[in-house]
């Protein structure tokens, strides 16, 4: 037998499967999917690779054998290595990274098995394998004896567990049962008074234990005693290291659906198993998408299939994933980034044993290997946080779009304010539109949207981030006990530090940008690279000590807050009071409970929150990504300002909404005002068709990196030669030109675009160029491919 391997080098070289003998051992237990080691190059070191196909051809003689089996099972299934050979034509990057992409980390890692012998193991395995050790690593056996252990683990007689980065990557615990006809009758001297206590407790015990509760009344050596002779029975139980997002969360039960509501679940469900299907659900913020989605999945359900759930990152929060818990219980498996790499990967291996059949998660859970799906639902799917920023440099709709025509499934995309590329979609009949034009609660309503020109105020105050009439409106709230949301969308405590003298502005070493300073750690920050170092008290140009702080950000704005209302109770979320685990849902249980009465925070406030007490929010300043050099900075703009409005009277309370900006007459904040998406997408698709950007052309972005500026602008323009030599002329070639932020990490970064209705190479000649960019004359020069790129900066 021939086994095909994609081995774990991700270069142009080595971007196809390789041909490894399968040793007559292992023959019966290799499977496409699974993970092996295999000697790889003229040194022959081990390294780790997939099979991704197997065939009984006439061998050649110099092959090489693989060296070992690392799981008994695939951990990829047929659809994910399909999902890879797909993804491969668009996202250009190599398979590899494709394919470890959709693993969890720990399998990523490097780990060796650990084997104890199991109480079934015959005396014969037993001296074979272990002889007199209780333990022993799988990579020191030989082929046959590994071959021999993976059918006894399979069979459930060998223990094994996975250590990775000195961290075990199951994680067990140990349980007792009380073997009550033996201790009933068993003798134990009066003199040992502590085994005495323990007899008369466990013979009125009746259900299993975790041996820990023993543990900490009794000493190692009396419960050994007890297991030793036979009067409890010990073994060991897989932990979910995530069990602890499921405790305590009350089961519910489905709401009463308006007719909008309706009508969507039922058009929605008509089509799951038939044939593949999208949707776009636009509903208005609070019309009640979530319960829409629940509804869908519970039907899913009782068709005996599976359902994958996605939110934005920022989004998901206790309360969007205790709903689902709610309703479905321990058939929900949550992956997102809070979660540690352990609690990753005992939710993926629930997920792999069948044991979930909901995923909610962000974007990478989109690679989850339910079987049999029926619906995949996007929530918020205007957000680009559903597209990678790293490689491979995928966008979740579209991995979404392949595995729902994969299974037949139906696929929801879920938004107050559709992405434009979307809605264009629904308008032309390729997606189905479905619209929630009222709010669920009939006594909510949307709420009233005023707009502050920070203009007005110029030389009437010192400068603040507050103006007198929201200031006004935080006490008129507070006075009657509602709660207000604020948000600035910008951390730290200023923009920047500049000399009033010379004009200096302190930047960062490394990159093109100004350090921001953040008070709470003392320090100047970059945001793009990490440098840290000490705030200046003297320009570093000029040694004048008239530096001055400039801009502001989330910190300085609560300083601020706290001294104008100083009996308010603030809480601040942003990425900086966020970091540590737990802390997002600790200040939003907070919130909830109505500890504070004012959340300051970044966009992460701006999403996914149902809090019916607040009445008020305001936005600090709409203009910090308006004026931004990317086409969709106004789309952006009018959906963060039309979402975080929404956070406003979703209870029988009135909501009300102030937006200051130095821009008040700019369309996306109009429109945003009157809360009017029909009027934002109409004007926006104008300037689109005008200016030749999506949802009218495809665009593909390529970004050149290298340490020397004058190396990678030479490159540039040999890349765009090689565009020009072999696409046609209906293709707009744009660049090459600096990057808007040019250096970052001290590389000097070029850009250039294309735009495109239809051409046909496009494919080819990137992955050209991709390969290009390899070879050795190119050396340390970086090169990333981002198709339909969601970010120009």
């Amino acid at each position: 037998m021939l086994a095909q391997v994609i081995v774990d080098v991700p270069l142009m070289q080595t971007d196809k499967p390789y041909s490894y003998r399968v040793p007559k051992a292992l023959a019966g237990l290799m499977q496409e999917g699974i993970r092996v080691h295999v000697p790889f190059g003229k040194a022959n070191r081990l390294i780790q690779g997939i099979v991704v196909a197997l065939s009984d051809e006439e061998e050649p003689t110099d092959i090489k054998e693989i060296a070992e089996i690392l799981d008994y099972r695939p951990v990829l299934n047929q659809e994910q290595l399909w999902l890879a050979g797909q993804m491969r034509k668009t996202v250009f990057s190599y398979k590899i990274s494709i394919l470890k992409a959709m693993l969890p980390n720990l399998l990523n890692s490097t780990y060796d098995k650990i084997l104890h012998a199991g109480a079934g193991l015959s005396d014969e395995d037993r001296r074979e394998i272990f002889a007199t050790k209780e333990e022993v690593r799988f990579s020191d056996l030989d082929v046959d004896n590994q071959a021999r252990v993976m059918r006894l683990a399979q069979a459930g007689k060998i223990e094994v567990e996975y250590l990775a980065k000195d961290k075990k990557q199951i994680k067990t615990e140990k349980w007792y049962r009380v073997c009550h006809e033996r201790l009933s009758q068993y003798e134990i001297s009066n003199r040992a008074k502590k085994r005495q206590m323990l007899k008369e407790e466990l013979l009125k015990q009746e259900e299993p234990a975790p041996l820990s509760q023993l543990k900490e009344r009794y000493s190692s050596e009396i419960i050994h005693y007890f297991e030793e002779n036979g009067l409890i029975s010990v073994w060991e139980e897989e932990v979910s290291r995530a069990q602890n997002y499921f405790d305590n969360v009350e089961a519910s039960q489905a709401l009463t659906l308006n007719p909008e509501q309706a009508i969507a679940v039922r058009e929605i469900t008509s089509m799951i198993g038939r044939e593949s299907q999208t949707y776009l659900l636009q509903g208005v913020t609070g019309s009640g998408k979530t319960e829409v989605y629940l509804q869908v999945i519970d039907q899913v359900l009782q068709d005996g299939k599976t359902a994958i759930m996605l939110v934005p990152e920022i989004s998901l929060t206790p309360q969007v994933t205790n709903r689902f818990i709610s309703r479905f219980g321990q058939q929900v498996a949550i992956l997102h980034s809070g979660l540690s790499d352990g609690e990753k990967y005992d939710e993926w291996r629930k997920i792999e044993r069948g044991e979930a059949q909901v995923v909610v998660g962000a974007r990478s859970a989109v690679f989850a290997p339910l079987k049999n799906l029926g619906a995949i639902i996007i929530d918020e799917e205007h957000e680009a946080s559903y597209k990678q920023d790293s490689n491979p440099r995928y966008h979740a709709r579209d991995v979404a779009k392949l595995r729902a025509e994969y299974n037949r499934a139906v696929l929801v995309l879920g938004s107050a304010t559709p992405s434009l590329e979307s809605r264009a979609r629904a308008s032309k009949g390729l997606y189905g539109l479905l619209t929630l034009q009222k709010r669920a609660n009939p006594l909510a309503r949307i709420p009233r949207v005023d707009i502050i020109d920070f203009r007005d105020y110029i030389g009437r105050q010192e400068t603040s981030n507050f103006t007198p009439p929201l200031l006004e409106k935080i006490q008129e709230k507070l006075a009657r006990k509602e709660q207000v949301v604020l948000m600035l969308n910008r951390r730290g405590y200023s923009s920047f530090v500049m000399c009033r003298d010379c004009g200096t502005v302190d930047q960062c070493p490394n990159c093109d940008i100004s350090l921001t300073l953040h008070m709470d750690s003392r320090s100047m920050n970059c945001h793009y690279c990490g440098f840290q170092k000490g705030i200046p008290h003297t320009c570093p140009n000029c040694q004048n000590p008239s530096i001055r702080y400039y801009g502001t950000g989330t910190q300085k704005a609560y300083d601020e807050l706290q001294q104008l209302i100083p009996e308010a109770r603030i809480l601040r979320m942003d990425v900086d009071t966020t970091r540590k685990k737990g802390a997002h849902e600790d200040l939003l249980g907070r919130f909830g409970r109505q500890e504070a009465d004012i959340l300051l925070g970044t966009q992460m406030i701006a999403k996914g929150l149902d809090f019916p007490n607040v009445t008020l929010v305001g936005v600090l300043n709409a203009d910090t990504a308006l004026n931004l050099p990317d086409f969709r900075s106004s789309e952006r703009t009018f959906q963060l300002l039309t979402q975080v409005a929404g956070r406003a009277g979703r209870a029988d309370k009135e909501g009300e909404v102030l937006i200051q900006t130095y821009n008040p007459h700019h369309y996306a904040l109009a429109f945003a005002k009157n809360q009017d998406y029909e009027g934002f997408y109409r004007y926006e698709m104008a300037i689109r068709r005008n200016l030749g950007y999506p949802p009218y052309y495809f665009t593909v972005g390529l970004t050149l990196s290298h340490k020397s500026e004058e190396f990678v602008m030479k490159k540039a323009f040999e890349t765009v030669a090689v565009l020009r030599g072999n696409l046609t002329e209906y293709i707009q070639i744009l660049g090459p030109t600096p990057k808007p932020v040019a250096r970052t990490h001290n590389l000097y970064h070029y850009q250039i675009i294309l735009k495109y209705r239809k051409e046909d190479n496009v494919e080819q000649v990137l992955n050209q160029i991709l390969d290009w960019t390899q070879e050795k004359e190119q050396k340390d020069l970086r090169l990333i491919i981002d198709n339909e790129p969601q970010q120009m900066m």
